[in-house]
């Protein structure tokens, strides 16, 4: 009888359990918003870096079809100078399914305008400089 009484059983209590997943509720509210906007600002980057691979596969279309200023671009002829297989190369559009559309020989191309509004919590316009929509 002596040993009922000294043996201690191992083991959580319901408090203990309740207090430890409070601690990780409360750490995963503070790190998911800055997850988010850190995925957010990851989208807008790759489609500054989508722009800028664009305006170089137009300046080797104009320079390899002696296009002028001003000329339009179709998508099917800037897309030829994209990396092959990449999904700028198959469809002419960002990650969001909006496409880049035609441009002009020796003007920078232009954020589409729904992705732009996507990302403006995450993005200003000095971050889309120069190409703002």
């Amino acid at each position: 009888m002596l040993r009922k009484l000294t043996s201690k059983r191992a083991g959580f209590t319901l408090v203990e359990i309740m207090i430890v997943v409070a601690i990780i509720a409360l750490l995963a509210a503070i790190a998911v918003p800055g997850f988010l906007r850190a995925r957010k600002r990851s989208q807008a980057s790759k489609i500054i870096n989508d722009l800028r691979m664009i305006s170089g596969a137009i300046d080797q279309y104009a320079i390899e079809h002696s296009k002028q200023s001003t000329d339009p671009v179709a998508i099917a002829d800037w897309t030829n100078y994209i990396k092959q297989g990449t999904n700028l190369f198959i469809t002419g559009q960002d990650l969001f399914g909006n496409a880049y559309g035609d441009q002009i020989v020796d003007s920078l191309p232009k954020v589409p305008l729904s992705s732009y509004n996507a990302l403006s919590d995450v993005a200003d316009n000095t971050f889309w400089s120069p190409y703002n929509p």
